[in-house]
């Protein structure tokens, strides 16, 4: 099967898009300088706020991509909801904080993105969580745009290549952050990311970027190998001095007090991979699932610990491969990992 390339970089190395904060525009321009293609974060941000960092980014003069979430799964169960606002009142509490026991859902402003996109085109709109409307990928397609859409199993593979993607993000179970699982309820299969990029390399005939457990040139060469265009590295540019990483998950990622990563819902209703801290030890097993909803619970919780540098009641997103995070340039970070390909 042939594939046409979707990306257009020197190096076969993508800055992995991460909401919250890491995904700023200097990390872009650092990434886009040292020959990988930058990515910024659309997740959990107005549309108005991604345009500015967009034009931030457009100013490069480099191909780059923003990505999307799409949510549209189940409600949370209400019951469960409630309860687990009841349990986690106490951690507020340590910051003055009242949880709102009612469940806060929304589509976060992906019409309004899409509406931007499409007015503003970029090179590449990538989706996780779920699948677009076909005619929403057509749409951004006529604008100028590559159109990437996030999977973790051949399944999902399959359904979102007949949305009309250019090429699709193939997650690994080592990722950090969120699960791209088009299922919430789902856990990731344990299958490391070369071995998931042959599977549906297997199933689609379209160009495929490998995600998930990328600490090296190794991994890196191994995912190409299995046969995708390019590797996306997000976990080993978060202590990046350009990275808008916070500085207690700065300090965490290289902390021996912290010895591996979980997959958890704890803090979003929704599997992501985390470094195991007290907040999960305590309300693992109790988490509800539900995104956006326990996002919105204890979104407030988490910020008062960013700022206050609560490891222990902090969301620390990170990879398998955390340990060999190094904080340095991210040209430099880059710079390693290609000289070794």
């Amino acid at each position: 099967m042939t594939r046409n390339r979707v990306l257009d970089s020197p190096l076969p190395i993508v800055a992995a898009p991460m909401a919250g904060g890491p995904s700023s525009p200097e990390l872009a321009s650092a990434v886009a300088e040292a020959g990988a293609f930058p990515f910024l974060a659309g997740g959990n941000k107005p549309a108005d706020v991604l345009s500015a960092e967009i034009e931030a980014v457009r100013g490069l003069g480099v191909d780059f991509g923003v990505n999307l979430f799409v949510l549209n799964g189940p409600s949370v169960d209400r019951q469960s909801f409630r309860r687990y606002s009841e349990r986690l009142q106490a951690e507020a509490e340590a910051y003055g904080l009242q949880l709102d026991p009612q469940p806060k859902s929304d589509d976060d402003y992906l019409p309004q993105k899409l509406e931007l996109l499409v007015s503003e085109p970029v090179p590449v709109v990538s989706f996780t969580f779920g699948l677009p409307d076909p005619g929403e990928v057509a749409a951004l397609q006529r604008a100028g745009s590559r159109v990437l859409i996030s999977v973790t199993t051949p399944a999902e593979a399959v359904a979102a290549s007949e949305t009309g993607a250019d090429g699709l993000v193939v997650q690994g179970f080592g990722a950090g952050g969120h699960s791209a699982t088009h299922d919430p309820f789902a856990t990731p299969e344990p299958v490391e990311t070369a071995e998931l990029v042959e599977r549906v390399r297997g199933t689609v005939d379209l160009p495929l970027i490998g995600a998930g457990g990328v600490d090296g040139a190794e991994a890196l060469r191994r995912i190409l190998d299995a046969g995708a265009e390019a590797a996306a590295v997000g976990t080993l540019l978060l202590r990046a001095d350009e990275a808008g990483t916070s500085p207690a998950h700065r300090a965490a990622l290289a902390d021996p007090a912290f010895q591996e990563t979980v997959l958890t819902r704890a803090f979003t209703g929704r599997p992501a991979r985390a470094l195991r801290n007290g907040f999960i030890d305590r309300h693992q097993d109790a988490a509800p699932t539900g995104y956006p909803e326990v996002h919105h619970l204890t979104r407030a919780l988490r910020q008062a610990a960013a700022q206050a540098g609560d490891a222990q009641r902090l969301h620390l997103w990170a990879g398998t491969g955390y340990r060999k995070a190094a904080a340095a340039p991210a040209g430099e970070i880059i710079r390693r990992l290609s000289q070794q390909l």
